[in-house]
């Protein structure tokens, strides 16, 4: 298993239940789902992959299961990893769900690559 598909099918279910359209985009070795072409929530391995911004980075922390995200080795501000016990009920993984789509209107694309 190269991440948790039941939880990308919660995350899929909050989604349609909010009305978000999402683009699902394999990488990472794991699942990211993009809104409006930038990449919103993600799933690597067991974790829950939120990216909810600078200015709620710290209080995200304090989230039970939530932890730094250092995908890179090194601490990326505004991601956070959040492990399964920190979105085990619906309630927590909405209140995940709702933190990236706040964020998401603030965040800016990557930039495309241009193909050779």
């Amino acid at each position: 298993m190269a991440y948790d598909e039941h939880l990308a099918d919660r995350i899929r279910q909050v989604l349609h239940e909010k009305r978000v359209g999402a683009l699902e985009k394999k990488m990472f070795g794991g699942i990211a789902f993009m809104v409006d072409n930038k990449m919103c929530i993600g799933v690597i391995k067991e974790n829950f992959m939120a990216r909810i911004g600078p200015e709620k980075h710290e209080e995200a922390l304090t989230m039970e299961g939530a932890r730094i995200m250092d995908f890179t080795k090194r601490p990326m501000k505004g991601y956070v990893y959040v492990c399964p016990e920190g979105v085990d009920t619906d309630v927590q993984l909405e209140m995940w769900v709702q933190w990236c789509l706040d964020y998401n209107p603030l965040a800016k694309a990557s930039k495309k690559r241009k193909k050779k």
